[in-house]
């Protein structure tokens, strides 16, 4: 299977770092005006074939993945509508804010077409990326959740969701780093290093996140595990509410879909 990748950037070039990894064997080429872009792929993973020619890029392309801004997403189409309608590829957008729909209509062909939205996580294999979708089969729609499931985690969803997809997983990956900086530095006010602090909220989400899947729970569950009355954990918690913990989350959200 060919999957020809056109931006190099962010989230093209951690997608081509992920799939050439792969077991599958996939035959990656990957297109980019950027030759210093294209010259740390090819450093990394010499199999990953790249261009600078989008239309010799999608050549023999089962898929072609449009990793590109949003601003640049109708250029770019524009300039291989001939080879997409010869080629036929599905095609699977990145461009934030631009449905499947619009992504079909900007190819001028009638193609299988998705709208992709992974977070930058993508990079280390463990993004959680959405997937909508527009004039595809079930065989389609399975083939591009298998292939980003091994990138992470994969759902197919409807259009109207992506907003809320996007503030929860590619917002949200800011937001719990935001939270991160500020337990450390909470700790350091407690008298602990910046790195050992660090240290231990990282374990603390890693062991929070495998708590929940491993027993299948509600975060509140876990939660009443480790608040006895009169302790610590629960004047901890009752102190962020006061604060407006919960309801900072949910209007951050909100803001991200506005």
């Amino acid at each position: 299977m060919k999957i020809a990748i056109i931006g190099a950037g962010n989230m093209g070039g951690a997608t081509a770092r992920g799939l050439a990894q792969s077991e599958k064997g996939y035959r990656l080429m990957v297109s980019d005006p950027c030759q210093t872009n294209l010259d740390a792929l090819k450093e990394q993973y010499p199999a990953i074939e790249v261009t600078h020619d989008n239309k010799a890029c999608i050549e023999g392309a089962d898929l072609m993945i449009l990793a590109v801004k949003p601003w640049l997403a109708a250029e770019v189409l524009g300039g291989i509508k001939e080879a997409l309608a010869k080629e036929k590829p599905i095609v699977a957008s990145f461009a934030a804010g631009i449905s499947a729909q619009e992504i079909a209509q900007l190819t001028g062909a009638d193609l299988p077409v998705f709208h992709v939205t992974p977070n930058t996580a993508i990079a280390v294999r463990q993004s959680m990326t959405f997937v909508s979708a527009w004039h595809t089969t079930p065989e389609q729609d399975n083939l591009l959740l298998s292939l980003f499931r091994e990138l992470g985690d994969a759902m197919l969803i409807q259009e109207a969701q992506m907003g809320a997809g996007m503030a929860l997983a590619s917002c949200g990956i800011a937001y719990a780093f935001r939270y991160i900086r500020a337990a450390v530095e909470g700790g350091v006010e407690l008298g602990l290093y910046p790195g050992v602090g660090q240290r231990i909220v990282q374990q603390t989400l890693r062991g929070a996140v495998a708590l929940l899947e491993a027993n299948e729970s509600h975060p509140e569950q876990e939660i009443d595990k480790v608040t006895t009355p009169g302790g610590f954990t629960i004047r901890g918690l009752n102190a962020m509410e006061d604060k407006g913990f919960t309801s900072a989350v949910i209007a951050g959200l909100r803001a991200s879909v506005k």
